[in-house]
């Protein structure tokens, strides 16, 4: 097995590139077949990584299936990542951060997953009729009846966060983080570092757009991004302009666009850990050759000047999924596009 740096999220160390598992069961059209996404899981662990993240969502539990399945009989080399609060409910998304309900779907993860213990459980968005002290205090209890280790929030805000830690101590916030998505630097960069909450971005590749995987708007039936506005008609059209001059920058280093990505999120700070997704064994590979990757200061200016305001036009998500995010958005940002 191969060996990574490692970085420190709260009490756990991990490598420095962890893996999103969704792409194997949720979000991206069809998913592989369960044996490919198992050979992928065990793959990710051979090369030494010991970070993966999962959630009730994706594929309706079955991506936890799919893990526990693949690979629990390696429990003792990875970290494992969880969430709730959002779940598939008979085919349908359910957003519900009660208390009751937190205990429940942690329950059922925990029989899907075959364990008794989740090392990072988080709250996978904010349920804005629940106050977030309620549901944090849900995790507190699981943190003390030792059926989780530590206490992750996802797509909140610095306000939001605040709040949390002073219920109990938040070791991870993971968002949404690369070159092109730049939120968590307005406040919930600076609330981790003065609270000591390690940052786990996801989607550092940009769902594709910054690792050349998406060039035109022709999506296989399923997948987010063709309702999604900067991936689809004018939109797409502008940012691939920005796309191709981030291309010839990583041609020009000799590494592939996903790998001068990672490498530019890894650069942002020690305390950032990447969970780039995959359904792909090479481009698995290609994603962790990126922790061999250090870019100079020069090379990340270069990367900051490409991705000026305006070089990405469109919003993040539908207004559905937009309603669903507490993290801070910039002036203009949720205007109609």
């Amino acid at each position: 097995m191969t060996k990574l740096h490692t970085r420190t999220i709260g009490s756990l160390t991990v490598s420095s590139i962890g893996l999103g598992c969704m792409n194997l069961s949720h979000a991206y059209g069809a998913p592989p077949p369960a044996e490919e996404g198992g050979r992928l899981l065990n793959r990710a662990l051979d090369l030494g990584v010991t970070f993966l993240d999962t959630a009730a969502l994706y594929g309706g539990g079955n991506n936890e299936r799919l893990l526990a399945a693949s690979v629990m009989h390696r429990r003792g080399e990875f970290t494992l990542a969880s969430k709730c609060v959002l779940d598939l409910i008979d085919g349908k998304r359910v957003l519900d951060g009660r208390p009751e309900t937190i205990a429940g779907s942690l329950d059922r993860s925990l029989q899907r997953l075959g364990t008794d213990h989740i090392d990072l459980y988080y709250l996978h968005r904010l349920d804005k009729a629940v106050p977030i002290e309620e549901s944090v205090g849900a995790l507190a209890r699981a943190v003390e009846a030792g059926k989780i280790g530590a206490i992750g929030l996802s797509e909140m805000s610095a306000a939001t966060i605040r709040r949390a830690h002073a219920v109990h101590p938040v070791a991870a916030i993971q968002s949404e983080y690369s070159p092109a998505v730049r939120n968590v630097e307005i406040a919930v960069l600076d609330a981790c570092r003065e609270l000591g909450i390690g940052f786990v971005a996801f989607s550092p590749v940009a769902r594709g757009l910054l690792a050349d995987g998406v060039r035109d708007d022709t999506y296989a039936e399923g997948d987010i991004r063709a309702v999604m506005p900067r991936f689809t008609g004018a939109n797409l059209e502008h940012n691939l302009k920005a796309v191709a001059r981030f291309n010839a920058l990583a041609a020009g280093l000799g590494i592939t666009p996903a790998q001068l990505s990672l490498a530019w999120v890894m650069a942002q700070g020690d305390d950032i850990v990447p969970i780039p997704g995959t359904s792909n064994i090479a481009h698995l590979e290609e994603d962790i050759g990126a922790a061999a990757v250090t870019l100079d200061a020069d090379t990340v200016a270069q990367v900051d000047a490409i991705f000026v305001e305006g070089a990405i036009l469109g919003h993040r998500y539908t207004p559905a999924m937009q309603a669903q995010i507490d993290t801070e958005t910039f002036p203009g940002e949720l205007e109609p596009a």
